[in-house]
């Protein structure tokens, strides 16, 4: 056995070293490796007794044996080939073999460059080899199957010495019922030294087996009434990452990883009483069973915002229909979900409006206080107003007053009037107040937080008694009105500083309704259009959004909210020249990405992928920002150019552009050029 070591390659030679004296009780792991590794190689040392001085050869499987395995996987191996053929062509090129073994290591399927057959063949890198970790020790495909988890095994990380020069990946494929059916490997003969230059591989085989998990899910459950969702609602028909099989009773037949994903993350959350099947559908998404069946005939792009129960994350749901099922009669909604144009109209599928609006339909022929909270601009008085329309005092007025907006010396005579010669400098005949205007009707009352306290209790008597005073009277006048009032503030906060009256609290709400921000809501595409189409009415002009100024608006933060929004689109229409608005139209606030924030992160994000951040080739990254400096810099030198050739002329360098006005003086404001008649004097 020494003979034979120092015959070896002295990097082979010293690997077995090193396995040898681990097999004798030593300690002599190398600083840098993994966990995952580590263990494989105890198991190849203690469990399975490999000798680490006998390299052993690659064992390959008789062709009666291999068609004896792929007979067994033909279901498997009939779904992935698209999934094979895709991931090889984009590793072919980078000098990468591809191997599918079924759950026991044997190679079933392989991809490989005809040029290297002899080598990839010698290597084990070929069909009916055994990648088994009880045989050929550490490697991608044998570990991933062990541990039912992606892994890279590269080059010293092999246990037997005859695959150091390796470098493999590997992603485990696991059947509806998560149990490792097969593992899908990419292997180079060569590579570069660094581990970290496999990082990228590893995104792309993972990625890959899970398309072909889901492919063969969907084969499996294709009887089957299947849920599709995502976290974006743009990818939930091409590639929803969750999948559900389910019964029409709603109950979960069988998922796929991101779905057992799912329900793990809402058993954490909401452990069951006993041990039992896996929830109803109803129990992952906040919705009923009758909102999920109908998907297909409740929107147009048939698919439909959802909350999550187990974290509040938004995600996007369609539903696949097997072929040939029959179309089913909607069922009888009672009247409370009968439609509602007037606050029908406020919102998409977002859920937190569909929860709001499913309140705010009983609460409209009540006649109770209401009192409606959410950030400024939300649209707290659209929904008050569509209360009143959709309500039975419709036909009454509708009396909107800002508390905040009204100087602290008028509100009192504002809100509740007085009679001739109460005060100096008031009207000679007198005023109705706004409460005795809203008679029989609705008085809305916004930003009621900034009340001043005196007239807090003046409130609190007229909603008591339903009578008001005006200044002056000696008997108090009778009123028929609802009440519904408006904040951005946190009363409850208010309260305990004593800036607000807690009784009169009680008695304005009597049901509130919070109103989310716009950065938070799922619907914002619906917004867009909505508004967009409203302004155009108004303005009777026909301009088209296109997709880039869409994408912005989606994007933006909107800390403005629903009022910011309208405004944006309103500056755009008034800027636009042509029958479109571009990106370049809207405000300059509007084109910079900020981002959108929805809260907590689904299940769905937390094990993305691509959640490192791995460039795509991670042998030469590029840098990401120099392309954007120099595009900025010649956008800029051209407009300079131009500018100086017109004598700052901007109205004929907006011409010349085919662009407006306005849009040449952002630029201008982004590249800091400024008309020589506007500079600054040198001092």
């Amino acid at each position: 056995m020494i003979r034979q070591l120092e015959t070896m390659q002295p990097d082979k030679r010293q690997h077995i070293q090193t396995l040898m004296q681990l097999g004798e009780g030593r300690d002599v792991f190398p600083e840098t490796q993994r966990d995952v590794i580590r263990r494989s190689w105890q198991r190849c040392l203690e469990e399975y007794q490999l000798d680490p001085s006998r390299p052993r050869p690659v064992r390959v499987l008789t062709q009666q044996a291999l068609r004896d395995h792929q007979e067994s996987a033909d279901e498997l191996l009939h779904v992935a080939r698209a999934g094979v053929e895709r991931l090889y062509s984009q590793i072919a090129q980078h000098g990468y073999a591809l191997i599918l073994t079924d759950q026991r290591g044997i190679a079933v399927d392989f991809r490989g460059q005809r040029d290297q057959l002899s080598e990839l063949r010698r290597a084990g890198l070929y069909l009916g080899s055994d990648w088994n970790e009880r045989y050929a020790g550490t490697s991608a495909a044998g570990t991933c199957l062990h541990d039912g988890a992606a892994v890279t095994c590269h080059q010293r990380e092999h246990f037997d010495a005859t695959h150091i020069d390796l470098t493999c990946t590997a992603a485990p494929i696991t059947d509806p019922q998560g149990r490792v059916i097969a593992a899908l490997d990419i292997s180079a003969l060569k590579s570069p030294r660094p581990q970290e230059s496999q990082t990228f591989a590893l995104s792309l085989v993972t990625l890959h087996a899970r398309m072909i998990e889901d492919a063969y899910f969907l084969h499996r459950y294709r009887d089957c009434l299947i849920l599709r969702f995502d976290t974006a609602r743009e990818f939930v028909h091409l590639n929803g990452r969750g999948l559900f099989a389910i019964q029409e009773d709603g109950k979960v037949v069988a998922a796929n990883h991101e779905g057992r994903r799912l329900i793990d993350a809402h058993l954490a959350r909401w452990p069951p009483w006993t041990v039992s099947t896996l929830p109803a559908v109803t129990q992952l998404f906040d919705g009923e069973l009758n909102e999920l069946l109908n998907i297909p005939h409740a929107s147009r792009d048939q698919i439909r915002a959802f909350r999550l129960r187990a974290d509040d994350a938004i995600v996007f749901v369609t539903l696949i229909e097997p072929r040939g099922y029959p179309v089913r009669a909607l069922p009888t909604v009672s009247h409370q979900d009968d439609p509602v144009p007037e606050l029908d109209q406020l919102a998409g599928d977002d859920p937190s409006m569909h929860r709001l609006l499913k309140l705010a339909r009983r609460m409209r022929h009540a006649s109770v206080s209401i009192l409606i909270r959410g950030e400024t601009g939300t649209g707290k008085e659209v929904l008050a107003r569509a209360l009143h329309d959709s309500g039975p005092r419709a036909k009454a007025p509708f009396v909107a007053v800002n508390c905040a907006a009204i100087p602290e010396s008028l509100i009192e005579s504002e809100l509740f009037g007085y009679l001739p010669g109460a005060f100096t400098g008031g009207r000679p005949k007198g005023m109705r107040g706004l409460i005795q205007q809203a008679d029989g009707g609705t008085l809305f009352l916004d930003e009621i937080g900034d009340m001043p306290l005196p007239l807090q209790s003046r409130l609190l008597r007229v909603l008591a008694e339903r009578e008001v005073s005006p200044l002056g009277a000696e008997t108090p006048i009778k009123v028929d009105i609802r009440v519904i009032t408006a904040t951005h503030r946190d009363v409850t906060e208010l309260i305990a500083s004593g800036q607000f009256r807690e009784d009169l609290y009680y008695r304005l709400n009597g049901a509130e309704l919070l109103l989310p921000a716009l950065r938070e809501r799922a619907d914002r595409h619906y917004l867009i259009r909505k508004l967009h189409a409203e302004l155009q009415a108004e303005r009777d002009q026909t301009l088209h959004l296109r997709a880039d100024a869409i994408s912005a608006l989606l994007s933006h933060h909107w800390p403005g909210n629903i009022r910011q929004l309208r405004n944006a689109i309103a500056f755009a229409m008034a800027t636009a020249e042509g029958d479109e608005i571009t990106l370049h139209d809207l405000p300059e606030v509007c084109q910079t990405h900020t981002g959108s924030t929805r809260g907590t992160a689904s299940p769905l994000t937390a094990a993305s992928p691509f959640a490192s951040g791995a460039s795509p080739n991670p042998a030469s990254p590029a840098p990401a920002s120099a392309g954007a400096d120099a595009g900025t810099d010649a956008d800029a030198s051209e407009l300079l150019e131009l500018l100086r050739h017109t004598d700052w002329n901007v109205s004929q360098v907006a011409r010349q552009l085919g662009v407006s006005r306005p849009t040449i003086y952002r630029r201008m404001r982004r590249h800091g050029l400024v008309a020589p008649n506007h500079q600054p004097l040198a001092s």
